[in-house]
């Protein structure tokens, strides 16, 4: 049974008029770069809403960030939308989830792959610097999005790459529309005609590589097919190590 604690809103940005960032303080227990909590409200003073989001903050940052998608006819983001600073709400003091950097094996290069607001746990881990990364030679974080108005983190992101000198590569996709900076498509396709690795100049091996899958369920299943199929990758097992890693977001 989950232990809940009260955490104060700091502020909520608004980047679109789907997509946000929840900026709270509450006591929490440690938590490892990739994992997420639970956020919950009561309704009636009874009725327990609860969902579960990654941390966009690192581990040693006292702000905690999440970023999120408002679903309009959703039970609990639509009210995080308009939270106002000083309203309060729920969080679990544990963290969950394995979806992390202690859990991969060393390997040359580290393919961050992610949808939409699972972009977060990438950040997280990204923003923490500790010897796991280290394990790593190069890094390419992707990020595919429907419109180029939702690749919201990209001053982040453009703060990293300076950071890691070279190590970062990003190169976003962009599904719904054509632009200049961006691939175009979807993810699986990009990687069956070559057009991702060709466009970050490196590529794909399952003896050189670790994938990372983080987002949309589909996009999760249907990549992890073709990285399996077209590049005789495995998944990534805590008593069967593989080169594939993935997290749904939903």
């Amino acid at each position: 049974m989950s232990i809940w604690t009260t955490a104060k809103i700091i502020r909520i940005k608004k980047w679109t008029d789907q997509l946000f960032t929840v900026f709270m303080t509450a006591k929490i227990d440690n938590f490892i770069a990739g994992q997420f909590s639970k956020i919950s409200i009561l309704t009636g003073n009874t009725k327990r809403i609860q969902r579960a989001y990654s941390y966009v903050n690192p581990p040693n940052n006292n702000i905690l960030e999440f970023y999120i998608s408002r679903i309009s006819e959703g039970c609990l983001s639509p009210t995080l939308y308009s939270l106002k600073p000083k309203d309060k709400v729920f969080i679990t003091k544990k963290s969950f989830g394995c979806f992390t950097l202690n859990n991969i094996s060393s390997c040359k290069i580290l393919w961050m792959i992610a949808t939409g607001t699972a972009i977060g746990p990438y950040l997280s881990i990204l923003q923490q610097k500790n010897e796991e990364i280290k394990k790593f030679k190069h890094i390419i974080l992707i990020h595919a999005v429907r419109y180029s108005q939702d690749l919201t983190y990209s001053s982040t992101i453009q703060k990293l790459e300076k950071i890691y000198y070279g190590k970062l590569i990003f190169k976003s996709i962009v599904s719904r529309e054509k632009t200049k900076a961006s691939l175009f498509g979807r993810i699986p396709n990009l990687l069956i005609n070559q057009q991702l690795e060709k466009s970050v100049n490196y590529f794909i091996s399952p003896h050189t590589s670790h994938v990372m899958l983080c987002g949309n369920p589909n996009m999760v299943k249907e990549t992890c097919d073709v990285l399996q199929k077209n590049y005789k990758m495995k998944k990534n097992f805590k008593k069967n190590h593989g080169n594939i890693s993935s997290e749904n977001y939903w």
